[in-house]
């Protein structure tokens, strides 16, 4: 059993000033893997504290999703008092994360400079929408910005006809993902030199080195070698295929993959048909590859083509409702899906990881927290008193 102090980064102290997905997401991550997540909250709480259903006001399905294993304490940082509180949780701490505009952090007094002077050993996480330094540098920027922007909503167009977003969060989770990778690099760096450092992520350089990691194609030449864009993923017919009675995906890759299929498929023929007899030639023509195998789909149901594919090796696998996922049996054998008791939620659903340290998963180790509920436990663990706390916490007058 993984405890606290076994896990990767317990010890590791996080002030998370974050909001909404892309940071609360790369914080929680960093949580889950043992670090001491402290949610320094504004006294409205997180905005996401009040997205989706609830069943007790501040404490909404988005926010219980990207918040757990935190300790929450509300700061008022316009308030001298409560920035102090904040200077002292500095002193304290590895890593300070936040995705506030660079210029609205400043002017608070809690810019990289500001922080590494204070702790020069800290972790200084900017989360920004745009590189600051970059001509977009300080504009807001929210997921369905950023699909537009990144390329995302544009590789619909190129292949339907019009932009479309992907109906998740997409560039808010992939930046968080890549947040949380750059925090811990910074954190290994200082482990290494003993010196702290400003560690900046941004959500539309992010995902736009994402998107063309396949669909830079001819592009990655100079001068090019053909145009932008991955034609497989392009392919109109790219989609997963209707059986009888249902939907697969299935992906033949290799030559071998495809040779079976032909004879599962009954056109063993197609295995010599020269557009498709190796991978060059199959990427050149995958439009037809795509339209002529999906012909042969809906002769059989999704369990039979399930079993045949699997048993040729093929990749495959059904196409999943968000509903039938907890139906998954894969799922269902591992406990993915885990119970958990919260204090004032009551029974609540967390869905696994997908790390395993020592044949163990991450463990849920905090509850989700109500907004300020650890306000004093942590100002006392700073060594505040008792006077100072509640004029910190804006509760009586300096």
């Amino acid at each position: 059993m993984l405890d606290d102090m076994n896990l990767p980064l317990g010890g590791v102290r996080v002030l998370d000033l974050t909001t909404i997905v892309f940071g609360p997401y790369a914080t929680q991550l960093l949580a889950d893997f043992g670090a001491d997540v402290i949610k320094i909250e504004a006294p409205g709480g997180d905005p996401v504290r009040h997205v989706g259903v609830s069943r007790n006001p501040g404490m909404g399905a988005l926010f219980l999703s990207a918040n757990r294993n935190k300790r929450s304490v509300v700061l008022d940082l316009k308030r001298p008092a409560a920035k102090e509180a904040l200077q002292r949780l500095i002193g304290s701490a590895d890593m300070f994360v936040h995705n506030i505009r660079p210029e609205k952090i400043s002017s608070l007094g809690f810019g990289p400079d500001d922080v590494l002077e204070r702790n020069p050993q800290i972790i200084y996480g900017g989360l920004h929408g745009y590189r600051e330094d970059g001509l977009y540098g300080g504009r807001p920027a929210y997921d369905d910005v950023i699909q537009g922007a990144s390329g995302v909503a544009g590789l619909f167009q190129q292949r339907d006809g019009e932009p479309q977003l992907v109906p998740s969060v997409i560039a808010d989770k992939n930046a968080g993902l890549m947040a949380s990778n750059g925090l811990v690099a910074g954190y290994v760096k200082r482990l290494r030199t003993g010196r702290g450092v400003y560690m900046e992520c941004s959500m539309f350089e992010g995902l736009v080195s994402y998107n063309l990691i396949e669909h830079q194609s001819g592009s990655v030449f100079s001068p090019p070698e053909g145009e932008p864009g991955y034609a497989r993923l392009l392919s109109r017919n790219r989609r997963p295929y209707k059986t009888k009675d249902g939907f697969i995906c299935a992906l033949p890759y290799t030559d071998k993959h495809w040779s079976s299929f032909w004879k599962i498929s009954g056109m063993p023929d197609m295995a010599a048909d020269v557009r498709f007899s190796d991978m060059s030639l199959r990427s050149k023509n995958i439009d037809d590859l795509y339209k002529i195998s999906s012909k042969v789909f809906p002769t059989r149901s999704t369990s039979e083509w399930l079993e045949l594919l699997a048993e040729a090796d093929i990749p495959v696998g059904q196409v999943n409702t968000l509903q039938e996922l907890k139906n998954d049996p894969h799922l269902t054998q591992l406990g993915f899906f885990r119970p958990y008791e919260h204090p004032t939620e009551g029974t609540i659903e967390i869905p696994d990881t997908p790390y395993q340290y020592d044949r163990s998963s991450l463990p849920i180790r905090r509850h989700q927290p109500s907004l300020g509920e650890h306000g004093r436990e942590v100002l006392k663990e700073i060594g505040m008193k008792e006077a100072e706390i509640q004029v910190a916490l804006g509760e009586k007058e300096s």
